[in-house]
């Protein structure tokens, strides 16, 4: 449970400091402004076709070896099948 002020409303117990302290919409002007400087610049990476490509047959592969990885032999989420069973085993010193 998160500390009250004596308002009531929660401590953030960050200290507030650098880019991560930062409210996130004043985060994505930073972001935002830096962005715009690199493309003026022409410093910026901007993606061919083919990287893109990559990149997103990347990602569909990670996302498929975790899948993978949840799930059982008989094709079920374990996570679920987990919640499933719960409750059904052995009493364990209760």
């Amino acid at each position: 449970m998160p500390d009250k002020s004596q308002g009531g409303e929660p401590i953030d117990r960050r200290s507030g400091r650098g880019f991560a302290g930062m409210d996130p919409h004043r985060q994505r002007q930073i972001a935002s402004e830096g962005g715009r400087a690199a493309h003026a610049q022409g410093t910026a990476h901007e993606f061919t076709s083919e990287e893109a490509r990559e990149a997103g047959r990347k990602g569909g592969e990670a996302s498929r070896a975790a899948r993978a990885r949840r799930t059982g032999p008989s094709g079920e989420d374990d996570r679920a099948s987990v919640g499933a069973r719960s409750g059904q085993g052995e009493e364990r010193g209760r």
